[in-house]
């Protein structure tokens, strides 16, 4: 089982204290004097065995590193009344106060759920190959600047070798065999919110989430922040020692993705999105694991009453504490969107900027879903495959930012070159949702805005 394995942990949870700021050195060089290995760079678990006595030191170096004080601490609360305090500029509009709902709803729910899907399959063949072998690939095949979907077809053998498909989703997600919208964890999330918001209601907590993954939520389709927090879960920890206890991944992209519907539950309401997503995130997720659900839902939000891009954007920010990484993160890319016209300039310098962080992390993910909306401007293509031009998490980060677009133009507008190879039809291992329509998915959320 990767992701949870104490010896694979370990070099995780090293580059996130160096991350945070806590003086690790000491347990380093315990941990490398016995023979430990570092953070593998793409997956959660290296291929060297670990025998028995490697892993009992493992259990107590975690451990020894959870209680390092941690100097970011006070600028990156995790408590929710400390992140609004911290927020000069708190969206208004929630609870009795939250906007009348807008004029054209319904298209531009289904927009975002649609849009979610085309940038989510648009980023799966190329997940975890870096931003050079994305473009080798899109060059090879006729398709740089990209502007369609990635295709094996005309694919030279040299370059396929050299940046392989990732070999779990590209079958279902080429141009030349897209039929439907497969299976994506980018997917499942957001439906499963949507069941969450059913069966709970608006006032869900925490342990309504926990309720609802070890009830419906397939072990095998979830990994890093959201594995760790299921083992803790069958530990008997509760929330939000879930998010805590030996999870070296609790502020990477996991709650980001599952934040959509939360916006979508709360249309032109930021606040209350972003409250919701916190109630979700914290499950699993702590400082800026969270912060990235909130700005996610508050982006969300934003976007079904916004004019564009840059509103929903401006938005959104406002619910992140300003001392935070992810903050600085977000205000960082928009300016240089803003300011540049060379999108691969804008990537040149996030970059550079990010280039200690994991691919999956949250904030640098972040970042790219930002600059990828402001300089896109509200075109549904250039922004989607402007974020897939990023690397990093590339079908996280098209779903997120096809899910905005999406909202904004409503899904009437959206180009039929994207929306018909879907067939109007998900896949999914989740119990109720194979096959479901996104007609279906748009009337569910819209009821949810009916209920008390």
């Amino acid at each position: 089982m990767t992701w949870v394995q104490p010896e694979d942990l370990v070099g995780h949870e090293l580059r996130q204290a160096a991350q945070d700021g806590r003086d690790a050195s000491a347990v380093e060089r315990r941990w490398r004097d016995a023979g430990g290995h570092g953070a593998p760079p793409l997956a959660g678990a290296s291929a060297e065995p670990a025998g028995p006595r490697l892993r009992a030191l493992a259990e107590r170096l975690l451990d020894e590193l959870a209680e390092l004080p941690v100097p970011s601490a006070a600028e990156e609360p995790t408590d929710l009344d400390a992140i609004v305090a911290a927020c000069p500029d708190w969206p208004e509009g929630a609870g009795a106060d939250r906007p009348p709902l807008p004029a054209g709803l319904a298209d531009r729910v289904r927009g975002a759920w649609i849009g979610r899907a085309a940038g989510c399959v648009l980023g799966k063949p190329v997940e975890k190959i870096p931003r050079e072998g994305i473009r080798e690939i899109a060059e090879a095949t006729g398709n740089w600047p990209i502007r369609g979907w990635f295709t094996a077809e005309g694919l030279p053998g040299a370059v396929a070798r050299r940046w392989p498909w990732n070999r779990r989703s590209a079958p279902t997600s080429l141009a030349e065999n897209i039929d439907g919208t497969p299976e994506d964890d980018d997917l499942n999330f957001p439906m499963l919110g949507l069941a969450l918001l059913e069966r709970y209601g608006p006032g869900f907590g925490t342990g309504d989430v926990a309720r609802m993954w070890l009830d419906e939520l397939p072990p095998g389709r979830v990994f890093t922040a959201e594995r760790v927090a299921v083992r803790n879960l069958l530990l008997g920890l509760e929330p939000p020692d879930t998010a805590r206890h030996r999870n070296p991944f609790r502020e990477w992209i996991g709650a980001q993705i599952r934040a959509d519907v939360h916006g979508w539950a709360n249309p032109g309401d930021p606040a209350g999105a972003a409250r919701a997503a916190y109630r979700d995130a914290v499950l699993s997720h702590t400082a800026n694991g969270v912060y990235g659900a909130m700005y996610a839902a508050a982006l969300t939000a934003s976007s079904l009453v916004a004019a564009d891009a840059e509103e929903a954007v401006l938005s959104a920010a406002r619910v992140l504490p300003p001392g935070s990484r992810m903050a600085a993160a977000v205000w960082e890319a928009a300016a240089l969107a803003r300011a540049e016209p060379d999108f691969e300039r804008v990537l040149d310098a996030l970059h550079e900027r990010h280039a200690g962080l994991h691919w999956v992390h949250s904030v640098n993910n972040a970042a790219a879903v930002t600059a990828a909306l402001v300089h896109g401007g509200g075109d549904f293509t250039a922004s989607i495959t402007a974020v897939v031009s990023a690397g990093w998490d590339t079908d996280s980060d098209g779903a997120t930012v096809g899910s905005v677009v999406g909202a904004l133009t409503g899904a009437d507008a959206l180009p039929a070159y994207w929306t018909a190879p879907l067939r109007n039809r998900v896949a999914s291992s989740l119990t109720g949702f194979d096959g479901i329509t996104f007609d279906e998915l748009t009337a569910r959320t819209l009821a949810l805005h009916r209920r008390p």
